[in-house]
């Protein structure tokens, strides 16, 4: 079992190239606990982009330890991925299925979910979570390559994929989308992320009320700061250093701490819920 301190309030500086490792972090990232798994999840196919690491890495592990097996799209970050599979498969008994595609393109979206159709048949839960963003001091520093890019990752790919497993999810299902709560409160140095992350909580209601009468749930999470790859690799030495500490808890996340929200929104117990959205924060308080 992982040990490590999820309370930890100041990380050192150590800057990464993207899309960051999260195997070179110092500390690495919290993904598992000592609690155990009761069968919320049984059986269900599950897939996870962005799983290889980060909010993703912790989701997909605790998919499993809930009986989930679980596919997880990633883009280059090899010995990540295979480290979060072999906890999967060795440590939970539970299918680990590793695509690696660069969802930021259609074709390859559609051909990682032919390749999980073709390996599970169907489809339970998909949990659309990796993102990119790209630090920028105004809007006249925004250079519309990078613009792009953060809008096929972060948006587009959603639409890609749904499009791509909707056929082969049946009533009960659920999709759960990983916003921010930039979305909510802006941030004056990732304007187009926050325009991506806006843009995924109304798609996100929007979605819920299209498949509400196909019995798929649609929702969202929302996290604050959360110690996970994309911050080594996309902030400044300083900013690493004093991430997170701004939140009433005066401390960032941990993956671990926000991948319950996830267990919650794809089990039978958020039966009852659809087009909303759940924010581990660390105590800002939003609006949505």
């Amino acid at each position: 079992m992982q040990k490590s301190n999820p309370k930890r309030k100041i990380f050192p500086a150590q800057p990464q190239n993207r899309p960051g490792l999260e195997y070179k972090m110092k500390p690495e990232p919290v993904y598992d606990n000592a609690a155990a798994g009761s069968g919320k999840l049984l059986n269900k196919k599950c897939v996870i982009t962005g799983g290889d690491s980060g909010i993703g890495k912790a989701v997909a592990i605790a998919f499993a330890k809930e009986g989930a097996d679980v596919a997880i799209i990633y883009l280059s970050e090899d010995k990540d991925a295979e480290a979060t599979a072999t906890i999967i498969r060795e440590q939970y008994q539970r299918e680990c299925l590793l695509v690696p595609a660069d969802i930021s393109r259609e074709a390859q979206c559609k051909n990682a979910a032919k390749k999980i159709i073709r390996k599970f048949k169907t489809v339970d839960v998909v949990v659309n979570n990796a993102g990119v963003h790209y630090p920028a001091e105004s809007i006249m520093e925004i250079e519309s390559d990078k613009l792009v890019k953060t809008f096929s990752v972060n948006v587009f790919a959603i639409f890609w994929l749904v499009k791509a497993l909707l056929p082969v999810m049946k009533e009960g299902g659920s999709i759960i989308n990983t916003a921010s709560v930039t979305a909510y409160r802006g941030s004056a140095n990732l304007l187009d992320y926050s325009a991506t992350k806006g843009a995924i909580v109304s798609l996100t209601r929007s979605l819920s009320a299209s498949l509400a009468g196909k019995g798929i749930r649609v929702n969202g999470v929302a996290p604050g700061p959360i110690w996970t790859p994309l911050i080594p690799s996309s902030f400044e030495p300083d900013k690493v250093k004093s991430f997170g500490t701004e939140t009433p808890m005066k401390r960032p996340g941990q993956p671990v701490e926000v991948a319950p929200s996830y267990v919650f929104l794809a089990s039978g117990d958020s039966a009852y819920i659809t087009g909303q959205f759940l924010h581990p924060n660390g105590g800002e308080i939003v609006n949505g």
